[in-house]
């Protein structure tokens, strides 16, 4: 798409308290110089805790090169803002009640964590602004807790539990025990793997809730090995994950016979785990840099703007959805109506490099493709960040919950 009808130029930094937090405006993207309102796109992500390498500034980065790529169209600036929402619920919702009443923002976009993702979309839902939830993963976001004013895209707990367990089960490995992180996301999560394991001939035969963000998984792990299931399931994410993974390895669980599943993992957590610790896991994912044309020629403008580290599905989600959204914007002439944009936005096909051609559900749920991968062995990783290998694509009528069992209220039945 050409990009010459745009010029990028950074908006003089000023920052915004919104419970205790701080919300820098980072940059405003114009596409011509006509006086029109901007846009303004929050990015609410986790600048400093377990999610800061998968979302963070990397989000953010994401969220801008969309504004950037939407090259030619009629004038329709942007602006960006950005808070650190600290995996806090409330902190959350007061920041995105601030950035609609006092800063004019139109979309919140990214917010990582659950339960955070739950209480932004209540604040939307009620200003009638929009939330593209490109960073969180619980179902119930297109299911119970759907809105029109929310798109759901990158995962859901339903489709990862589907592709990972599913192909775990067919493997042999029937017994399961859970290490479940206590909060929205893992209540989901655990749910939806339970569903997808006995379906599928297994069973959880036991589990443990995990406090989030804590270094010392040494008792939780213990019990695990101790159950003698044939499965460790890690029902975590982000930090959690990488320590859970390097403790089980210290326990001596794989080593031991134990298959250690990791429900969600993002390619940040590989590198930090480095491939002798990580090979052989399996997992559920929506996108990888090194998947296709697309997919490698995005990532090799974002590395090195992202302080050469590559890019996570959620950076990818965050990219994906922004620009779909700016895309509606444009065909609407306005983003003052949240409804009107997302219906827009449920209307119109998806395309883009990093998701490829796609469609938005009535629920909000954003449909692709996903894919099994595998981490590859140190041996066979052949250039910087060559950590998977596709085992199987699984199709979208496939990974996803059917639109009619979600208890969307927006669903007729």
């Amino acid at each position: 798409m050409p990009s010459t009808a745009f010029n990028a130029r950074r908006i003089g930094r000023r920052t915004f308290l919104a419970g205790g937090v701080g919300a820098a405006v980072l940059g405003s993207t114009r596409l011509r110089a006509e006086p029109v309102r901007p846009v303004r796109v929050g990015v609410l992500t986790d600048m400093s805790s377990l999610y800061a390498d998968c979302t963070g500034q990397g989000s953010v980065l994401a969220t801008q090169m969309a504004a950037e790529d939407l090259g030619a169209g009629p004038s329709l600036p942007v602006e960006i803002l950005s808070a650190d929402h600290q995996n806090k619920a409330d902190v959350a919702a007061s920041i995105a009640r601030k950035w609609i009443d006092q800063d004019g923002v139109d979309v919140v976009t990214d917010v990582p964590n659950s339960a955070v993702a739950l209480a932004v979309g209540s604040v939307v839902r009620d200003k009638n602004k929009v939330m593209l939830a490109s960073g969180p993963s619980s179902s119930d976001l297109t299911g119970k807790a759907c809105s029109p004013n929310t798109i759901h895209w990158t995962y859901d707990t339903y489709a990862l539990a589907t592709g990972a367990a599913t192909a775990v089960v067919a493997s042999g490995a029937r017994s399961w025990f859970t290490l479940t992180a206590d909060y929205a996301f893992g209540h989901a999560m655990e749910g939806d793997v339970r569903r997808v394991v006995e379906r599928s001939g297994g069973k959880v035969i036991g589990g443990v809730r995990t406090p989030i963000n804590t270094p010392d998984f040494s008792s939780f792990l213990l019990q695990a090995q101790a159950s003698g299931a044939q499965v460790v399931g890690l029902i975590n994410a982000g930090g959690d994950t990488v320590n859970s993974i390097k403790q089980a390895v210290e326990f001596g669980i794989p080593a031991g016979g134990q298959k250690l599943v990791a429900t969600v993992l993002y390619i940040t957590d590989v590198h930090s785990l480095g491939l002798e610790t990580a090979k052989g896991l399996q997992f559920t994912e929506a996108f990888y840099w090194d998947l296709n044309e697309g997919t490698r020629a995005w990532t090799k403008r974002f590395v090195p703007r992202n302080r050469d580290r590559y890019p996570s599905a959620l950076h990818a989600g965050a990219y994906a959805s922004t620009l779909h959204y700016l895309r509606a914007v444009q065909s609407l002439g306005s983003a003052a109506d949240g409804r009107a944009v997302v219906s827009r936005m449920k209307e119109m096909p998806t395309d883009d490099p990093l998701f490829g051609n796609g469609s938005i559900r009535p629920d909000g749920r954003k449909l692709h493709p996903m894919y099994l991968f595998e981490v590859k062995s140190p041996a066979d990783s052949k250039y910087p960040w060559d950590y998977y290998k596709v085992v199987q694509s699984i199709p979208a009528d496939v990974v996803w919950r059917p639109l009619g069992e979600g208890g969307c209220p927006m669903v007729k039945a």
